[in-house]
This record gives structure tokens, sequence and C-alpha cells, in this order.
């Protein structure tokens, strides 16, 4: 699985191609993944995506993962 720029990047935090959402009192930041096809089919069939989140030992912020865009960015 690797990061991939996105129509509507705007912002890159490490070399992760991201989209800060202006004037989102939350501080939204949105970014892609492309998964390998070995990967595509893992998930469709165990249902399961792992997620590790790096807290550096600060409070866990929200996420939410999706496979809709639209959720995330209004036009």
């Amino acid at each position: 699985m690797k990061p991939i720029k996105f129509k509507g990047t705007n912002a890159t935090y490490l070399s992760l191609p991201s989209f800060k959402v202006p004037g989102s009192p939350e501080g939204d930041v949105i970014c892609c993944w492309k998964l390998s096809r070995w990967e595509r089919a893992k998930l469709l069939f165990t249902g399961r995506l792992w997620l590790s989140l790096w807290t550096f030992n600060k409070p866990l912020t929200p996420h939410r993962p999706s496979v809709h865009k639209r959720e995330f960015i209004k036009k």
C-alpha cells in the first residue's frame, strides 16, 4: 500500500500527499492510498483493513476511513 497524489492535493506531510480542508474547524487533512493487487484481493476476501496510528504518546486523534472520496471532499 502506498500513498498517492490525487486531484485536489494541496499539502504534503512527511512525503504524504494530502488535502488540507480550507477553513475546517476540525483541521481536516485527507490522504489517499493505493493498494496492490494482492492487497485488494486479500481485503476482498477477508473484509479487514488494519490501521497503525502514531500518537507519539499523545491522545489519539479521531480517524474516519472510507472508500468514498465524496464523504470528505464536498463540491
